[in-house]
């Protein structure tokens, strides 16, 4: 499909994710419909040219109707990392989004959508945050539109929140400021004298652009419609590996920040006893993201690679360029 001059209506336009997705769309000619909830924001965070806003909520059934309308594609790349109840929850921000957009394309005409959703994402999954993927992606996949699912793995960039968040640690900016924190299985005792293990995950960080350029890929290609691509980058690594590779990465002088493992399980309770009695905000994690951090968080590129041509960026080299942006 030639994009060139296809209007592509994307919500979620000014996150991480979305503003380098309408980036790659304007790069290809496309007119982008960008929903957008802060005007300041998107001055700040979309190209001035081949972009219109239309200001509104992913769950504000006549702002996404707004948006649809007369466009032929629609990309959805609303999504949170943790919740802060009671307007910023999952089952709001993945689910009714999800939702919302999909009713809208209907109404509209509108039948081919891109959904990113998140490695990780089943039905089972020990997180609200990964079922809500998954309920997502249920109606994405039920809604009659020709529909492709993007499962990127831990989403890397110079502007992105995990960098920023590893290069706080790294300066002691930011709590633990002695350490490098990571989550960690707690497995079994073994041995003798027995002692519990500590088991970090593996993961497998994709390129914001690598993600951008898989929409446009899926949107170009018809063998994409109605398939889910896991996406990730060419190196995975466990969690001290990654943490001691961005130290030692950065223009800094600061390199003596070891890791130090934390049991996931742990990190949940305390997430979880925060928020109960109202002090979740005074914590840099929900209950979700200790679990899933002690999940491996890795996939095959095969499918990927055939359909979208898509041969991701490495994680080191990557951030080598693009290191001093941070």
């Amino acid at each position: 499909m030639n994009l060139n001059g296809m209007t592509v209506a994307v919500c979620g336009s000014t996150g991480f994710v979305g503003r380098h997705v309408v980036a790659a769309l304007t790069g290809q000619g496309c007119r982008v419909r960008a929903l957008v909830r802060d005007r300041e924001k998107a001055r700040g965070a979309l190209p001035e040219q081949g972009v219109e806003w239309v200001v509104g909520d992913g769950t504000d059934r006549g702002a996404v109707g707004e948006l649809v309308a007369g466009s032929a594609a629609a990309v959805q790349c609303i999504g949170i990392r943790r919740e802060f109840p009671p307007r910023t929850t999952f089952a709001r921000q993945h689910v009714m989004t999800a939702r919302v957009l999909t009713e809208a394309m209907r109404s509209a005409g509108v039948g081919r959508l891109v959904h990113v959703s998140a490695l990780g994402t089943r039905p089972d999954a020990a997180t609200k945050y990964h079922r809500s993927k998954f309920e997502a992606e249920t109606i994405v996949r039920n809604s009659g539109l020709e529909w492709t699912i993007l499962r990127p793995s831990l989403v890397h960039g110079a502007d992105g929140e995990f960098m920023s968040m590893a290069k706080d640690w790294v300066l002691g900016r930011a709590a633990p400021w002695f350490v490098l924190p990571y989550f960690v299985r707690v497995e079994p005792p073994s041995g003798f004298p027995p002692a519990p293990k500590l088991v970090s995950a593996k993961v497998q960080p994709v390129h914001v652009d690598d993600v951008a350029q898989a929409v446009v890929a899926s949107l170009r290609d018809a063998r994409a419609v109605g398939e889910v691509y896991a996406l990730g980058g060419p190196e995975a690594f466990d969690w001290p590996t990654l943490l001691t590779t961005i130290r030692d990465t950065l223009p800094i002088t600061e390199k003596w920040k070891k890791p130090a493992p934390l049991p996931g399980v742990l990190g949940a309770a305390v997430a979880t006893a925060a928020e109960a009695i109202g002090m979740g905000g005074a914590l840099p994690f929900g209950p979700s993201e200790p679990i899933m951090a002690t999940e491996d968080s890795v996939c095959a590129m095969d499918k990927a690679r055939e359909h979208l041509g898509l041969r991701p960026r490495g994680f080191t080299s990557s951030l080598k360029q693009y290191a001093a942006q941070i």
